[in-house]
């Protein structure tokens, strides 16, 4: 299964606004706790400082990428749940949140891997990782839960690491 792993602010409920914490410092003006939404959130989840976040303090912004999982938890595994509508919610759509971005890194990981010369074997495993990773039903709130997460990225991760001589040999270079 093909994910779109581009994220699309536009189809999110400001997921990373909300979600993740600030610290004060170089790329945050303020502290703000997980679970909050951002000072500058504004009521059709759309940001009042966008275009000049560098500017005011908020350069963390952009150096963050959900990979796609804020549009999928918003518009798929939590489908019309407003997290300001919906308080009582807030924590498992963080939870949620979390893994899919979890999720959707390792798959762009192996996305990696996939364009290797790869034994069939080597290729047999990394289609048995990736089918893991997507489920052929989607994601819902308790599937993302039983997901066994640690051992799914210690798998790719010790997947990736036997490719680092074919990787380098392909041109491909970075961690694996």
């Amino acid at each position: 299964m093909s994910i779109d792993l581009t994220a699309d602010c536009s189809r999110c409920a400001a997921l990373c606004c909300m979600a993740l914490a600030f610290d004060k410092g170089a790329d945050f003006a303020l502290d703000k706790p997980a679970g909050v939404g951002c000072v500058n959130l504004r009521g059709d989840f759309g940001c009042q400082i966008h275009d000049s976040r560098i500017d005011a303090g908020f350069s963390g912004c952009l150096k963050f990428d959900c990979l796609g999982a804020g549009q999928r938890i918003t518009q798929e595994v939590f489908a019309g749940v407003d997290w300001r509508d919906t308080p009582a919610a807030i924590p498992d759509i963080i939870e949620a949140f979390r893994i899919l971005r979890e999720v959707h890194r390792l798959h762009e990981l192996l996305g990696f891997a996939a364009d290797l010369p790869l034994a069939p074997a080597q290729r047999d495993l990394l289609h048995a990782l990736m089918e893991e990773l997507a489920p052929n039903g989607g994601w819902t709130a308790d599937s993302l839960n039983q997901l066994p997460l640690g051992r799914l990225s210690s798998d790719a991760t010790s997947f990736l690491g036997s490719l680092k001589t074919l990787a380098k040999r392909g041109g491909i270079s970075g961690k694996a």
